[in-house]
């Protein structure tokens, strides 16, 4: 009888969780595997809202904290961030000691727990590599963690082939499609008459979902961009408006504070929250008729429900869009006109037509059968795959969807 793997998986922000869900799922019901879940950066900050809360509450048991996170968002308290969780990371997994450790994305603190990942031996797999995000610092980071892991789960075909591009092997690459597709697809939402009263907020006939997020290697103009943002909202005075806030990002808590300064006035129609939760969030994002902003989510999942997302500056720069992705500069008449854009009849024709390029039936259990029969203990001795010494990558035999 083989032995049971141990399957650490690290999250340290509420929308990624948001995207673990299904994964966690698949391996705590699965008796072969157990489930070892740290929590980490956000989740364990009064200030975001104490969201490891909302995963005790989803039944999950929370089997580390590793406090990391400062009340900075400068460059320094970001830096010393990572230091602190390399430091509590190295503890957390030589106390739990996995077989294998799982994480997702791009975050100063999933670089922090695959650095000391790296060091003690322990094989990574890492979800949505190779994709691209010119504007933030997001992109070294995903692409430093690629270089770190040994297994690599990718959201679509062109970041499978980047992955490979960057010297991993086609054998530990595979396309498995967007969790958050999944998450949409199987979610139950909540409906509008009890979304109301979760959020003490009436919703109207216009509504608009706003994320906004600092694009970490431009800040020298994030207040002009968001003075331009809200100008621009304040176009449509119609709108009811939901904002959710920045993460703990380099000058997030800038974005936060500007947030709460243009909230005061318009307590009426703009409410603004820290942290929605997953449920909550996806059940906001059915009812928006746009989704406006720079955040992942109105590339990836929103295309899924599909509503139209107006996708402001470069921060998304690089990945992968659907029919249903407006894109469009800082300035507030640019975003004026992709929002009435957004709103047309004409666009909300190619919206409902909309395919997501990041959709794969099963991404959590194909994830999770992958690990379970994946030779854990061969994974950490890697080589550089070179695509011009083996040839089109292509003609590997490989698992990919």
């Amino acid at each position: 009888m083989s032995a049971i793997k141990k399957i650490a998986i690290v999250t340290g922000s509420r929308a990624e969780y948001g995207l673990l869900y299904h994964l966690l799922k698949e391996i705590q019901s699965d008796s072969d595997l157990q489930l070892q879940l740290i929590v980490t950066a956000m989740h364990l900050s009064p200030e975001f809202g104490l969201t490891y809360q909302f995963i005790e509450q989803d039944g999950f048991v929370i089997d580390a904290k590793v406090e990391m996170l400062l009340s900075s968002d400068t460059s320094v308290g970001i830096t010393k961030s990572v230091g602190l969780g390399v430091i509590g990371f190295a503890d957390c997994f030589d106390r739990l000691k996995p077989d294998l450790t799982v994480l997702l994305g791009d975050r100063f603190e999933i670089l922090a727990a695959a650095q000391a990942a790296l060091f003690l031996k322990i094989p990574i797999a890492h979800i949505h590599g190779g994709e691209l995000s010119f504007g933030a610092l997001d992109e070294n980071v995903r692409h430093c963690i690629t270089k770190m892991s040994h297994l690599h789960f990718t959201a679509a075909e062109p970041y499978r082939k980047r992955v490979i591009q960057m010297g991993e092997h086609p054998s530990t690459v595979f396309n498995v499609g967007a969790l958050g597709i999944e998450r949409i697809r199987k979610i139950t939402l909540i409906n509008q008459s009890d979304l109301e009263k979760i959020l003490d907020f009436q919703f109207k006939k216009l509504i608009f979902l706003v994320t906004y997020h600092p694009a970490t290697l431009e800040l020298n103009d994030i207040e002009s961009e968001l003075h331009h943002l809200f100008n621009a909202l304040d176009t449509f005075s119609e709108a009811q408006i939901i904002i959710t806030k920045s993460n703990a990002d380099e000058a997030g808590r800038f974005v936060n504070q500007r947030i709460d300064d243009y909230v005061v006035y318009r307590k009426e129609r703009v409410k603004a929250f820290v942290t929605l939760g997953d449920i909550v969030f996806q059940s906001v994002m059915s009812l928006a008729d746009v989704m406006i902003g720079n955040s992942s989510s109105g590339i990836i999942e929103a295309p899924a429900i599909p509503i139209p997302t107006v996708n402001i500056g470069c921060r998304q720069d690089g990945r992968l869009r659907a029919d249903s992705v407006i894109d469009c500069g800082h300035n507030e008449f640019e975003i004026q006109a992709a929002i009435r854009k957004s709103l047309s009849p004409e666009f909300k024709a190619i919206v409902k037509k909309t395919i997501s390029p990041y959709y794969c039936c099963n991404t959590a259990m194909v994830m999770k059968s992958i690990i379970k029969n994946t030779d854990l203990k061969k994974l950490t001795k890697k080589i550089f795959y070179d695509i011009e010494a083996h040839g089109s990558e292509e003609s590997t035999h490989l698992y990919h969807r």
